[in-house]
C-alpha cells in the first residue's frame, strides 16, 4: 500500500507501499513520518508541517477522508469501494467512478469541502487550487452545472473564512469527451474568472486523446484571464508535454514528469518557467515510474524545472500533501532548500491573490532561515 500515516487506519485497501514491495509494512500500517526538527544522517531538519505551501494538483472528490467514504457508502447501502494495485489507468478511472457514484446529496459535497480545508490546514497548506468538475455533480442540482459550481464555490468560501486556508478552483474537462462539452466547461469557467475560478485544465487518459482538439476551450479560458493547466506527460511521453507547451501554451502542467525523457524539451520547459505539478506517489501507483527511487523529481529540479509537490488523489493513492513532502525528503533525498523551492513554486505558479503570495513567500523564507 501507499502510506498515508495520518489517515491510513481508516482507509480501504489501496495499492502497495512505496517504501517497499510488501502489501503491508510498518509504513503502510501507520508509521509516523513527520518529525519536528529530527536528526537525519547528522543533519537537523525542519518540520515540514510548518512549511507554508500551496496544493495545486488535488481532485476534489479524491480529497475525501476514508471515514467519509465509509459513511456515504453506508448511507447509499453500497459496499465501500476497495482496490489493490491498479493494473492500469483504466482500473484507476473505474475506482474513481465508484467513489463518484456514492455522492448523492449536496450536503456530502459540503462535508468533503470542510474536511479538505481542515486537512489542508493541518498539512501547512495556505492555498488550495482544487480541481472541480461541476458537470459530475449537476444531477444533484437539476442537471445544472452552474448551480453545482455555485454550490461548491460557496462551500469553499465558507471554509476559507473558517480556516484561513485560501481556496480557489480549477475547472477541468475530460479529454475523452466531445470537444463541444469541453467548450461548455471552459465558458462556465470563464464566467467565474475572478469569482473563485482561476484556472482551466484537461485531464483523463492521454493515450489516444491529444489536447490539440481542445484548443478552442483553452482559448476561451485564456481570454478570460484563467491559467492554462492541462494534464500531460503522465501516460504519454514528452510529446504530450510538447503539445501542452507549444499548442496550448500552458502556464502549468499537471504531472509532466515524462518530459525528462527529452533533455532538449526539459531545458525548454525550464527556460519558459512552466511549473510541473508533480505527484510522486500517484506516479508510482499508476506505473508511470517503477518506484519512488526512480522518480524524476530530483532530476527535474537539477535541470532547473520549476516543480510543485502534490497529492493528486489521496483517497486512492494514500499520502496527503504533507506526506508527499516527507517522502520527497526521505526517499528522494530533497534538501530543505529544494523543498522550500517546491513550496515557492506552489505559490508563484498559482492563481493565489497577491496578498496571499506575498505573505506565503515571506513565511517560506522564514521557515528556511
Amino acid at each position: 500500500m501507499v502510506p498515508s500515516t495520518r489517515r491510513e487506519t481508516e482507509r480501504p485497501e489501496r495499492p502497495r507501499c512505496v517504501y517497499c514491495t510488501a502489501p503491508a509494512c510498518a509504513a503502510a500500517s501507520g508509521r509516523r513520518l513527520r518529525e519536528t526538527r529530527t536528526v537525519l544522517s547528522g543533519a537537523v531538519t525542519r518540520d515540514l508541517a510548518l512549511l507554508p505551501k500551496g496544493h495545486l494538483h488535488l481532485h476534489f472528490e479524491a480529497s475525501m477522508r476514508p471515514a467519509t467514504l465509509r459513511d456515504i457508502a453506508a448511507e447509499a447501502d453500497e459496499p465501500v469501494p476497495s482496490w489493490a494495485d491498479f493494473a492500469d489507468f483504466t482500473d484507476f478511472e473505474a475506482a474513481y467512478g465508484d467513489v463518484l457514484r456514492l455522492i448523492r446529496r449536496p450536503d456530502q459535497l459540503e462535508r468533503i469541502m470542510t474536511e479538505m480545508a481542515d486537512d489542508a490546514q493541518a498539512d501547512g497548506v495556505v492555498y488550495v487550487e482544487v480541481t472541480l468538475a461541476p458537470v459530475l455533480h449537476a444531477h444533484l442540482f437539476g442537471d445544472d452545472a452552474q448551480a453545482a459550481l455555485d454550490f461548491l464555490l460557496a462551500a469553499a468560501k465558507r471554509e476559507e473564512d473558517r480556516t484561513g486556508v485560501v481556496i480557489r478552483a480549477m475547472i477541468a474537462s475530460a479529454r475523452t469527451v466531445a470537444v463541444e462539452l469541453a467548450v461548455a466547461d471552459a465558458r462556465l469557467a470563464a464566467a467565474y474568472a475572478g469569482r473563485g475560478v482561476v484556472a482551466y485544465g484537461l485531464h483523463a487518459d492521454e493515450r489516444g486523446f491529444p489536447a490539440a482538439p481542445f484548443l478552442e476551450a483553452f482559448e476561451i479560458a485564456r481570454d478570460a484571464g484563467l491559467l492554462i493547466t492541462p494534464h500531460a506527460g503522465e501516460l504519454v511521453g514528452p510529446e504530450s508535454v510538447r503539445e501542452a507547451v507549444e499548442v496550448l501554451h500552458a502556464d502549468r502542467i499537471l504531472h509532466g514528469v515524462r518530459v525528462i525523457e527529452d533533455p532538449e524539451l526539459t531545458a525548454e520547459v525550464a527556460r519558459l518557467g512552466v511549473t510541473l505539478d508533480v505527484c510522486p506517489s500517484s506516479n508510482v501507483v499508476l506505473h508511470v515510474v517503477p518506484d519512488l527511487e526512480h522518480h524524476p523529481l530530483p532530476a527535474l529540479l537539477a535541470a532547473g524545472v520549476s516543480c510543485s509537490i502534490n497529492a493528486d488523489d489521496p483517497i486512492q493513492f494514500g499520502p496527503d500533501v504533507l506526506e508527499e513532502y516527507e517522502l520527497a525528503r526521505e526517499r528522494l533525498g530533497l534538501t530543505d532548500e529544494q523543498l522550500a523551492g517546491c513550496a515557492r513554486a506552489s505559490i508563484t505558479a498559482s492563481g493565489a491573490p497577491e496578498d496571499v503570495r506575498t505573505r506565503a513567500l515571506a513565511d517560506i523564507d522564514a521557515w528556511l532561515a
